[in-house]
């Protein structure tokens, strides 16, 4: 069951890239990043986290190559994982030409930091020779200095032209193959520099807040930020910077999409913050149902809602419901038509069941 949102977004039109096999910008899906947090160099571990991170929804995962021995490493890395790995390269020009040739689907760079012109010229066509894309990663933390000099601080503005110069050397050498970012921690900054930027390039947009903070803070700074662009029509694919297990920042980002009916992925939960009416401990049973039921990929809607106030009308609109009724029986909603009372003892059981059935009902048909 699929309620019509109240307000469609429509989708700022940009060109399209390709990132591995995951395609950005253009009418394609908003892919969501995540970032590794092991030493490259340790192969098991940085394989098993990117596993990790693809099975909880990531569509593209970036890994830090500050040496060449990350780099190298990214020959064995690549056998073992099946999403696009971005390669995160900052100054040295051959740790980029290293990462493409070993491998790497898409180098994180700004162009104006690897050197000059002919390293640049080396670095793109490793990128071409081996089908890489490039992200332009501006940060208003390592702006160039001329720009920062004129400027005086990091604005909008600044960034803005650090990607538009930037753009223009790749453009210079007939690359075209990338996307842009133009991050800050500031979510004001941020939210600014991606709006100016999206009015003078047709570019696909990765946002982010960088360095958003612990998990609670950071999931608030990038919804505030990311939400705010994306229902502008704005960004192509998306990262969430958290202090915190990479899988976390990945299910945030879906969380966030998924609350603007950018993307399904999963079983979206609606549940009541519970009160003196409910007739069950709603907070205990989302919490087991989110865990029980996170090995569901298909796009499912469940409303758990504690009492009859609200619980009806909600359960109206998803494909499961369960209210709060009295003594103990509370009433099982199907596709939003009431069905079967459920004993409170049995409401997870009685869930995961019918949210499992639905599920390989849709598998099956589709």
């Amino acid at each position: 069951m699929s309620v019509r949102p109240f307000r469609d977004i429509k989708r700022r039109k940009t060109k399209e890239i390709n990132v591995g096999n995951v395609k950005v910008g253009g009418d394609n899906p908003i892919s969501v990043q995540s970032m590794t947090n092991t030493l490259t160099t340790d192969v098991k571990s940085t394989i098993n986290q990117i596993n990790d991170i693809a099975e909880e929804g990531a569509d593209i995962v970036r890994v830090s190559c500050p040496d060449q021995n990350s780099t190298t490493a990214l020959k064995e890395i690549m056998k073992h994982v099946k999403i696009p790995v971005v390669a995160d390269i900052h100054f040295h020009y051959k740790r980029a030409i290293e990462a493409a040739d070993n491998g790497a689907n898409c180098l994180r760079i700004n162009p104006g930091n690897i050197g000059n012109e002919q390293k640049i010229h080396e670095v793109l066509n490793a990128a071409k020779n081996n089908g890489c894309s490039i992200r332009i990663g501006v940060n208003a933390g390592s702006l160039e200095r001329d720009i920062l000099e004129r400027f005086k601080e990091p604005c909008p503005e600044a960034l803005v032209e650090s990607a538009l110069r930037n753009i223009k050397i790749l453009e210079d050498k007939d690359f075209f193959n990338f996307k842009i970012s133009v991050k800050s921690s500031d979510v004001f900054l941020s939210i600014a520099a991606y709006r100016q930027l999206s009015k003078v390039t047709d570019y696909p947009l990765h946002l982010g807040i960088t360095e958003a903070g612990s998990f609670i803070t950071g999931s608030i700074k990038s919804s505030i930020g990311l939400g705010s662009l994306l229902m502008d029509g704005i960004g192509d694919t998306i990262r969430i910077s958290l202090s915190d297990n990479p899988t976390k920042e990945v299910k945030i980002g879906n969380e966030i999409l998924k609350s603007l009916n950018l993307r399904s992925r999963g079983v979206k939960i609606i549940s009541c913050p519970s009160c003196a009416r409910q007739a069950f401990q709603v907070i205990d049973t989302v919490k087991i149902l989110e865990e029980k039921l996170s090995h569901i990929k298909t796009p499912l809607t469940l409303s758990i809602i504690g009492c009859v106030v609200n619980g009806p009308g909600e359960a109206a609109m998803t494909d499961i419901g369960v209210t709060g009724g009295g003594k103990g029986n509370n009433m099982l909603y199907l596709s939003g038509i009431q069905t079967q009372k459920v004993l409170t003892a049995n409401i997870i059981e009685k869930v995961v069941s019918e949210v499992e059935k639905k599920a390989a009902d849709i598998e099956n048909n589709s």
